[in-house]
């Protein structure tokens, strides 16, 4: 990778992450009077990068994306306040695709009433915007999009949940050796660490996001 492409590697993450800790911050805070914040803020760690992605591909701008972000998830508060999702009716997966889906249609219309928008730029964010497929009955667009960066978004909130389970040592050892897929030497030398401790970390590391995944995937089946 160039230079140049790093740059803009570290300036696109500053941004996630300068969105992420704005829109965090709001959304507690609109939760203020409600029960079990903590719930909510796991919620958001979960899968803001879920939908803030999807959104984006969708053809939104990165503030419109966070603004989704946030509206997607307080409407699935407020929806959850009165029970109205059922697991009977499909599975949270689906659910929470639809409910973003809306969100990323109310971000599209909230641009169309700009009137301080000139025809130029209006023209140009249409060639990029997918909104007229995005609001296709049959949702195929967007189900591809959803389905990509779903299996994206479980695996990294894997791994986060997995971060706090296990030590930074046994992380490493288990990033470097199954996640970059280093060779076992190389791990041994780099990290300073014994074969028995890769083939530990592997194991032990390994187990717990198992049992994670499988939690995410239950959740996502509406059990």
């Amino acid at each position: 990778m160039a230079e140049g492409d790093e740059e803009k590697v570290d300036d696109r993450d500053a941004i996630l992450v300068q969105g992420y800790a704005k829109t965090r911050k709001s959304l507690i805070a609109r939760l203020d009077n409600w029960d079990d914040q903590r719930t909510w803020d796991e919620f958001y760690q979960t899968y803001w990068r879920l939908i803030y992605a999807v959104a984006v591909k969708a053809g939104l701008r990165q503030e419109e994306a966070f603004d989704c972000v946030q509206e997607t998830i307080l409407s699935i508060a407020k929806q959850s306040k009165k029970k109205l999702y059922d697991p009977e009716q499909g599975s949270f997966k689906t659910w929470l695709m639809n409910m973003t889906r809306w969100r990323i249609n109310d971000q599209f219309r909230k641009r169309k009433k700009d009137t301080a928008m000139i025809a130029g730029d209006w023209e140009n964010d249409r060639k990029t915007a997918v909104i007229d497929r995005v609001e296709d009955p049959n949702g195929d667009v967007l189900s591809r999009l959803w389905n990509v960066e779903w299996k994206k978004n479980i695996a990294d909130a894997a791994l986060s949940r997995v971060k706090a389970q296990v030590s930074p040592k046994q992380y490493q050892i288990f990033d470097c050796y199954v996640i970059k897929q280093w060779d076992a030497k190389r791990v041994q030398e780099q990290l300073n660490v014994s074969m028995a401790q890769v083939y530990l970390a592997k194991h032990r590391v390994g187990t717990v996001l198992k049992k994670e995944l499988a939690k995410l995937e239950d959740e996502a089946d509406g059990d």
